[in-house]
């Protein structure tokens, strides 16, 4: 694997709209971004990756693109996304934009024209089907529940959508199509961007035809999710190299797939030195005990099954690649609440799961609020809900037989809206994001848990959080922790995470007690060095046994 400028680099997403608001009409903006680049820079952040701010109708919050030319009045305009980019660059920091190719808004230039005619050189760049028999053409399931197809009116056809029905798919099989994309690409690479995150790219590629690929249905209104056609679809390859050479290879861009593989043949492909994208997200942890079923199947996740996922994702990719690592983001519930259970989340706990990600090999993936602790909001009812993909498991749970408090309870803890409630600067009203009626509630936790609180204080998850990112960044340990081996430690200790990082200048042994009872861990290598804990006390027994109260962490420099 090569060495790349981006490897030790600490990465942090943005979800624009719940960030700061500086305008008072209770939606975030790029000026509310650009006021806190200082703040970032404090926390040790390099990359900043933004998600989408383009036109949009926001019926799934921005992925669907109605102008990719331009930025949404409601965040801002072109002109406060300049003046980002140069106070970025300013502060040595890079700017990454959402690249939502896959699919557009049904209130683009394009699908309008489309729609208008579906003969015309428009309706080619969308996939426009007939019915078999009054039905669709075939039985695939949206990522966001009912069919994938949505029936153009007047007409026996239909239009494919693998997620809303407001946002149809493009047809890459289209060379007019893909040339607008890239030029599309190419202008945004040229005015400065960084680079991509790159959302749902692995959809890009159909199995074609479509009526030849009816699965057996996993629900019992007969569909079958529409990831089932990713095995058959033939092209990715093909269209992610073409994709590559056009764009991203021209500006030497950095890019982060939204991919999804198992395989270690995958690997190389994706993120390897000639891969199509520089690196991916580590999703193995995160997508741990998901049912087709829906959300109200999902398997809890427990610390043992945390650990055994980061062990082997770090196995799999190995010096393949360089993978990128999180813990929540804008589609998942805060990691707090999500890898522990209520009653073990606690400060300490919350720099357990960021030590454990940050030292991790990779490029750490900080999203917004996750080093202040932010948690899931205890919504009380669906009329709190914003999101489409809550609202679509809501539906399959009580189309399940649930009741509606149980369908609700099912799927509460799963919501995307947990990730999306606003920014929690301090403890004033709507916890400093806005001086207007929030357009998503605010978390009720922001009293005591937001950034005025902890900011100046060393000891909160925000002054850990600073000082894990300091370490990554220390000349005497960085070259340790970006590329040294992970090499797991007493991997079958239940609730403890355990492992070393072994590089050219020394070992690194990461001790991770997610137990509520203390844990008496042997040292089979005498240590040199107690470098950071997230607690003040470092109980050794001896040179060969270490006590680690409950939820405490050690990072130390072994012989």
């Amino acid at each position: 694997m090569k060495k790349k400028w981006w490897h030790e680099k600490v990465a942090y997403q943005i979800y624009p709209k719940s960030f700061l608001d500086t305008k008072g009409n209770g939606i975030g903006d790029l000026r509310g971004v650009i006021n806190k680049l200082d703040y970032l820079k404090e926390l040790g952040v390099d990359i900043i990756w933004l998600s989408p701010c383009y036109p949009s109708p926001l019926a799934d919050q921005g992925y669907d693109i109605a102008d990719y030319y331009d930025i949404d009045p409601r965040f801002g305009t072109m002109a406060d996304m300049d003046e980002l980019l140069v106070e970025a660059k300013k502060r040595n920091m890079y700017i990454l934009m959402d690249l939502v190719i896959n699919h557009c808004s049904d209130e683009h230039e394009w699908f309008k024209k489309a729609m208008a005619d579906l003969d015309s050189e428009y309706a080619k760049y969308f996939f426009i089907e007939d019915g078999v028999n009054g039905n669709p053409p075939n039985n695939w399931r949206s990522y966001f529940g009912g069919s994938a197809w949505e029936k153009i009116e007047g007409t026996d056809k239909y239009y494919l959508h693998l997620f809303h029905k407001k946002q149809p798919d493009l047809n890459w099989e289209n060379p007019k199509l893909r040339d607008e994309i890239y030029k599309m690409i190419n202008w945004w690479l040229d005015k400065g961007l960084a680079g991509f995150r790159v959302d749902a790219i692995m959809n890009i590629s159909k199995a074609l035809p479509f009526t030849s690929y009816n699965y057996p249905p996993d629900r019992e209104d007969g569909t079958v999710i529409c990831a089932k056609m990713l095995g058959d679809a033939k092209n990715l390859d093909t269209s992610l190299h073409e994709l590559r050479l056009h764009t991203f290879d021209k500006h030497d861009a950095f890019t982060v797939g939204e991919v999804f593989t198992d395989r270690t043949e995958d690997i190389p492909i994706f993120i390897g030195d000639d891969g199509h994208f520089s690196t991916m997200f580590d999703f193995n942890e995160v997508g741990f005990g998901k049912s087709d079923k829906g959300w109200y199947a999902a398997k809890p996740i427990t610390p043992d099954d945390y650990r055994n996922c980061c062990f082997e994702t770090q196995a799999r990719v190995n010096d393949l690649g360089y993978i990128s690592t999180i813990i929540e983001n804008h589609d998942l519930p805060r990691g707090a609440s999500y890898f522990l259970q209520t009653c073990d989340i606690n400060d300490d706990s919350k720099k357990l799961l960021g030590t454990m990600q940050l030292m991790m090999k990779g490029l750490p993936f900080i999203y917004q609020g996750q080093e202040i602790g932010m948690e899931n909001c205890d919504f009380t009812g669906m009329d709190e809900i914003d999101d489409i993909s809550t609202i679509g498991e809501y539906q399959a749970a009580l189309d399940a037989g649930l009741s509606k408090e149980d369908a609700f309870n099912a799927v509460k803890k799963f919501s995307r809206d947990n990730a999306r409630t606003p920014m929690q600067w301090d403890d004033s009203d709507n916890a400093g994001f806005t001086t207007g009626t929030p357009w998503l509630m605010v978390n009720p936790k922001y009293k005591k848990i937001n950034v005025k609180s902890q900011i100046d204080d060393e000891n909160s998850v925000l002054g850990y959080y600073r000082r894990l990112t300091a370490l990554r960044k220390n000349e005497a340990y960085k070259d340790t922790i970006v590329y040294g081996e992970v090499v797991p430690y007493l991997e079958n200790e239940h609730n403890l995470m355990a492992f070393y990082r072994e590089g050219e200048k020394q070992t690194l042994l990461v001790l991770g007690n997610f137990d509520r009872e203390e844990k008496t861990v042997k040292l089979e290598k005498k240590c040199k060095a107690n470098i950071l804990s997230n607690m003040k006390n470092v109980k050794f027994i001896n040179d060969n046994e270490i006590k680690l109260s409950p939820y405490q962490c050690v990072i130390l420099e072994v012989e």
